[in-house]
């Protein structure tokens, strides 16, 4: 299928937005929402883009962007997810935390916590997490990642594997529509199973902008998860999917508390 000068022009504008409603778009090009509906339509049917309430978000494939830029996006919604996840966390606890945009943001949320014991390789979270006197960081040796700051590989993973921690909580670079988690190395992936293996109880945190990203590395099924936190209601295909068999917390913008399933 071939695409219009606008069509060309809308996912232009998607891959530097990221998301877009349709009534920002109908008054950017000054046409009628339905004309800009049956052009969001076909851009879905290309998975160029994927629908939400309202509009629509890019599908992002390939290479992961860079950290900065992923840090602030949806930096509200994580801000949600971190200070949920932040709720689970007793006094005392001893927490195994993973890379990622979203887990810096439950480092944040933790520094409300007393008493904690966090092995993680996420510096930017090791830095917050140090700004609270009573919390103990432990972080692996190695060197740092280009453009992201985290380790990976064996040391870090060498470290996980040496606790049995209360808590893990870890991100994911994407989530597949059948439940399938997926990364942008093997290294990510690597870690996160280090991780996992290391917990009593694993912490998916994880904003909608995962469900519409496609990296090409597959590891574990979100099935297999115990807990997901997420700041919107996850797709319908999802959502059907988890069913009653993970526990998902949906820290949205609507309300005051989170809403809980089991």
């Amino acid at each position: 299928m071939t695409l219009s000068t606008r069509q060309e022009r809308i996912a232009t504008l998607f891959r530097q937005q990221g998301e877009m409603t349709i009534d920002s778009l109908a008054s950017h090009f000054r046409l009628a929402p339905q004309t800009i509906r049956r052009d969001i339509n076909v851009l879905c049917d290309m998975n160029v883009l994927r629908r939400t309430h309202g509009g629509a978000r890019l599908i992002t494939q390939g290479a992961n962007q860079p950290y900065e830029l992923r840090r602030v996006r949806n930096l509200n919604g994580k801000a949600r997810i971190g200070a949920a996840a932040a709720k689970l966390i007793p006094d005392g606890s001893t927490v195994l935390l993973g890379i990622g945009t979203t887990p810096e943001q439950v480092a944040l949320a933790l520094l409300a916590r007393q008493r904690l014991t966090v092995v993680t390789n996420n510096f930017r979270a090791a830095l917050a997490l140090a700004a609270q006197p009573g919390h103990r960081v432990i972080v692996p040796g190695g060197e740092l990642r280009r453009q992201n700051p985290e380790i990976l590989g064996s040391s870090a993973d060498a470290l996980f594997r040496e606790y049995r921690a209360d808590f893990g909580i870890y991100g994911v670079g994407g989530i597949d529509e059948d439940g399938t988690l997926l990364d942008y190395d093997r290294q990510e992936a690597a870690s996160r199973e280090a991780l996992l293996c290391s917990c009593r109880m694993g912490i998916l945190v994880a904003d909608t902008w995962k469900f519409s990203r496609r990296p090409s590395v597959r590891h574990d099924n979100l099935l297999m998860q115990h807990t997901l936190i997420t700041d919107d209601e996850p797709p319908t295909g999802v959502r059907e999917l988890i069913g009653d068999r993970v526990r998902l917390i949906v820290a949205n913008e609507e309300a005051e508390s989170v809403h809980v399933e089991r």
